[in-house]
């Protein structure tokens, strides 16, 4: 049997595989099947007709075998794309956060306090007036020679906050 249909259901796997070796391989593998099975097989039709039946199907689940490893690495590749992303991202943020910090620690006191009211707690100018018994004029004042260092400190850092503001979704 195996040298009367092996080459032409070769041929004819390969209308379904496109590929000569894995044509082989299913054809292989249709007939071990056949053969480890031999006794619990009743054959009610001629044995081509079941041979090139048995390779059709093989070929089909084979096809749809690739479909499923195919649809699985691509699910791989994009959730390492994501993992590798949310961590590029994640280490810019723990980088930008550091500078931030460092930027603060230059600022005079009153200013830094002026600043991290207005940016971290979002007082209003009158709000952090009144709290520290200030002038709004005072904390205007403050406010700007702060926006002022920070810029100076941070100025390598500015399109990298553009990126984590805008450009990266929150995670």
């Amino acid at each position: 049997m195996f040298k009367t249909y092996y080459q032409s259901l070769c041929r004819y796997a390969n209308t379904f595989t496109g590929n000569p070796e894995e044509a082989e391989e299913v054809v292989q593998a249709t007939f071990i099947g056949i053969w480890e099975k031999r006794q619990a097989i009743d054959i009610t039709t001629s044995v081509k007709a079941y041979l090139y039946r048995a390779v059709r199907n093989a070929c089909l689940n084979e096809i749809k075998h690739q479909k499923v490893k195919q649809l699985y690495a691509d699910h791989e590749l994009k959730a390492g794309e994501n993992y590798a992303e949310a961590t590029d991202q994640s280490t810019l943020r723990d980088e930008l956060e550091e500078k931030i910090k460092a930027a603060l620690l230059v600022l005079p006191e009153q200013c830094r306090i002026i600043f991290q009211l207005s940016r971290f707690e979002e007082l209003k100018y009158q709000e952090i007036a009144d709290q520290l018994n200030l002038s709004i004029k005072t904390v205007e004042n403050q406010m700007g020679k702060a926006l002022k260092i920070m810029r100076e400190q941070l100025r390598d850092y500015l399109p990298l906050i553009a990126l984590l503001l805008n450009g990266f979704p929150e995670s």
